[in-house]
C-alpha cells in the first residue's frame, strides 16, 4: 500500500503534483531574477561613475555569466546532500550582491560584487529546477513550465523595477532592495523547512565519472538541437530589436515587440510543459520545432500589422520547448538530477554563447534578414533528432 501524508510529499518519487510549493519556488525564481536583469538597466551610470570604456562594461556581463559553466560542479555535489539550502539562501545572496553596485569604490569590486551573483545564480540555477522536479511528482513538464514562467517574470520586471527605483533614490540606496530578496529567502525557508529536496533515496552515491558517461548520448543530441534552435532564440530575442530598426521601424516599436515576444514567451512555458505531461514530450518538441520557425519565416515575408501580430506565435512556440528539454533531463537521470540539470544548463549556456556571436556574424556578411531564414531553416533541420532522442530513451 502506498504511504500517504506528509512522507509521501518528502518522496522524490511521489506522484502528487505539489502545487502550493512548486508556486512558491517560481515566485522565488522570479525574484532572484529580478535582481540578475539589474545590470543592463544600470550599466549606464556605472560607466559615467566609474569612468570605465564600454569593452570593460561589456566584460561585466561576461563576469555575471561565467560561473554558469560552474553549474555541473555544483550540481553533482547538490546531488549528495540536500538542495533545501542552496535554493532558500540564492535569492538573498544574489540580491544582496545587485543591490551594493552603488557602493562599489572601483571596478575590481564591482567584477568581485557580480562574481558573487553569478556564482549564487548558477547554485540556485543548478537546483532549484531539481526541487521543482522533486515536488512535481509526475507532472515534470508542468513543473519546468512554471519554472521558466517564474524566470521569464523576473527578467520582464528586473529592468522596470530598477529604473523605478533610480528614479526615486539613490544608486546607494539601492541596497534596500535587498530586503525583497532576503524576505524571499524567509518565505522559501518557512514554505520548504519540512521537505529535504533529495535528488534521490539512500542508496549507494553514483560515481560522478559513470553518471557523466551514462548521460553522454543523450545530452549530444540534446546539444545538437540546441545547437539548431539556438540562432533561431537569437532572432527573436537579441536581434529582434535591431532587425526591427533596421527595417525602419521605431526604437520604441522594437522594444515593444521584444516585450511581446517576451510576455507570449511566458504562457508558452507554461503551456509547452502542461501539454507535454498530457500529449507526451515527443508532441510538443514536433510542433515546437515546426510551428515557430514557419512563424518566423511568416514574420520575415510579411510587414505592417500582420507582422505585429505573429510576435504572439513566435514567443509561445520558441519558449514552449525549454521545460520540455528540463523535463526530459529529470526524467532521463532521476538518480542524478541536479548534475544532470546543471550538464544541460552550462551546456545551454555556452552554445547560446557562441550562437549570439555567430548569428552576429552572420548578419554582418549577409545581412539580419539573410540569418533569420537561416536560423528558421536550422530549426527545422532538428526534427530528425527529435526521433532520434526518443529512439536511445526507449
Amino acid at each position: 500500500m502506498t504511504k500517504a501524508g506528509p512522507e509521501a510529499a518528502r518522496r522524490p518519487d511521489a506522484d502528487e503534483f505539489q502545487m502550493g510549493r512548486v508556486a512558491t519556488i517560481a515566485g522565488g525564481h522570479a525574484v532572484h531574477d529580478t535582481f540578475t536583469a539589474f545590470l543592463a538597466p544600470v550599466l549606464p551610470r556605472l560607466v559615467e561613475r566609474l569612468s570605465i570604456s564600454r569593452a570593460a562594461a561589456g566584460l561585466l556581463w561576461a563576469f555575471l555569466q561565467l560561473p554558469s559553466l560552474l553549474q555541473p560542479f555544483i550540481a553533482h555535489l547538490a546531488d549528495r546532500t540536500t538542495l533545501r539550502w542552496i535554493v532558500v539562501l540564492a535569492p538573498s545572496v544574489t540580491a544582496t550582491a545587485m543591490s551594493l553596485f552603488g557602493w562599489a569604490p572601483g571596478y575590481a569590486v564591482l567584477v568581485l560584487l557580480l562574481l558573487v551573483a553569478g556564482v549564487s545564480a548558477a547554485a540556485f540555477h543548478a537546483t532549484a529546477p531539481v526541487a521543482v522536479g522533486y515536488l512535481s511528482g509526475s507532472k515534470l513538464g508542468r513543473g519546468m513550465g512554471f519554472w521558466m514562467v517564474g524566470g521569464e517574470l523576473g527578467r520582464t520586471l528586473g529592468p522596470l523595477v530598477i529604473v523605478s527605483a533610480l528614479a526615486v533614490m539613490s544608486e546607494r540606496s539601492m541596497a534596500f532592495l535587498a530586503l525583497a530578496g532576503m524576505a524571499t529567502s524567509v518565505v522559501l525557508h518557512i514554505r520548504l523547512r519540512d521537505v529535504p529536496l533529495r535528488t534521490r533515496g539512500d542508496e549507494e552515491q553514483i560515481p560522478w565519472r559513470r553518471a557523466v558517461r551514462a548521460m553522454r548520448g543523450m545530452m549530444a543530441i540534446l546539444a545538437a538541437l540546441i545547437a539548431l534552435r539556438a540562432m533561431m532564440m537569437m532572432s527573436a530575442t537579441i536581434f529582434l530589436p535591431l532587425f526591427l530598426t533596421e527595417e525602419g521601424s521605431s526604437i520604441w516599436l522594437a522594444g515593444a515587440a521584444l516585450s511581446i515576444v517576451e510576455a507570449a514567451g511566458i504562457g508558452g512555458a507554461l503551456a509547452g510543459g502542461w501539454a507535454s505531461d498530457r500529449i507526451g514530450r515527443r508532441a510538443v518538441l514536433v510542433f515546437g520545432h515546426i510551428a515557430a520557425p514557419t512563424a518566423l519565416l511568416l514574420f520575415l515575408v510579411s510587414d505592417g500589422a500582420l507582422r505585429i501580430a505573429l510576435l504572439p506565435a513566435i514567443g509561445f512556440t520558441l519558449l514552449a520547448i525549454p521545460p520540455v528539454f528540463m523535463a526530459l533531463v529529470q526524467e532521463r537521470f532521476p538518480e542524478t538530477r541536479a548534475l544532470a540539470n546543471g550538464l544541460y544548463l552550462s551546456m545551454n549556456f555556452a552554445i547560446r554563447s557562441v550562437a549570439a556571436i555567430g548569428y552576429g556574424a552572420v548578419g554582418d556578411t549577409l545581412g539580419l534578414p539573410t540569418a533569420m531564414l537561416i536560423a528558421a531553416l536550422a530549426t527545422f533541420a532538428g526534427l530528425p533528432l527529435i526521433w532520434v532522442l526518443f529512439r536511445r530513451s526507449g
